[in-house]
């Protein structure tokens, strides 16, 4: 299998810097990294070490200030505004931690409305096993303020899974859920891995959460620390611990 295909996103050299000047600060340094086709990965690192910018320049959410970067063969870095809109719209999900839904479009329209921008008809059966999956299937009429804070995030999954994206980006998808739902929502998300060869990149700050992920990737000070294969919480505690000691 060539790179491209076993790669879902890849980053060579990949650097962020805000400002200008005196005042400028360089978020990401020069980073090389790829993520696994079929694959749940997670991104952490202390505050401001760079773990958001970086999925925002993977995602196409952000320019890069220098350095490449593909989804699959495709290089994000070489696209116009308009292409990259449409990339973003047909082959990348998003998961946010603000869920993102429009208020006054029910579940069922939030989940089809990608689609429907993209002039794509949806998957009677599709979306079927997926609302049935997350436990949504009887909140698909109710508007998001008619639904806990749980099922929004639920919905937002759907959405986010309904178009059979390259890749799903979650942007500390956990953060404004209690710890059962939160549960709940990542055993989701390592199931869409192992049974439906979806690919995840999630950004976390909770070792709890990382470990849900087959691979946890450090930041510090905007470069790669460190890359754990099978994480547990305990071993990305460990790693979290000797970045701090290495700061101090």
């Amino acid at each position: 299998m060539a790179a491209a295909e076993r790669h879902a996103v890849t980053a060579a050299g990949l650097t962020k810097v805000y400002g200008s000047g005196g005042a400028a600060v360089r978020a990401l340094r020069d980073i090389d990294i790829a993520f696994e086709v079929g694959k749940f990965s997670a991104i952490m690192g202390p505050s401001g070490s760079g773990k958001s910018t970086l999925m925002h320049c993977l995602a196409g959410l952000d320019s890069v200030t220098s350095g490449r970067v593909w989804l699959g063969s495709t290089e994000l870095t070489q696209l116009g505004d308009n292409a990259l809109t449409r990339l973003r719209r047909e082959r990348i999900g998003f998961v946010f931690q603000a869920f993102n839904l429009i208020p006054t479009l029910t579940a069922r329209q939030n989940i089809e409305l990608p689609l429907e921008l993209a002039g794509r008809r949806t998957d009677p059966e599709k979306f079927d096993a997926l609302t049935g999956i997350l436990g949504i299937a009887d909140r698909l009429e109710h508007r998001p303020a008619e639904m806990s804070g749980g099922q929004q995030q639920r919905v937002a999954i759907a959405r986010a899974l309904m178009s059979g994206p390259d890749v799903v980006f979650a942007d500390e998808p956990t953060g404004n859920l209690d710890s059962r739902a939160g549960a709940q929502l990542l055993d989701f998300l390592r199931r869409s891995v192992r049974e439906l060869g979806q690919t995840i990149v999630m950004v976390t700050h909770d070792p709890v959460a990382a470990a849900y992920a087959e691979r946890v990737v450090l930041l510090a000070d905007g470069q790669l620390a460190a890359d754990i294969a099978e994480p547990t919480s305990e071993r990305i505690r460990i790693a979290l611990d000797r970045l701090w000691d290495a700061e101090l």
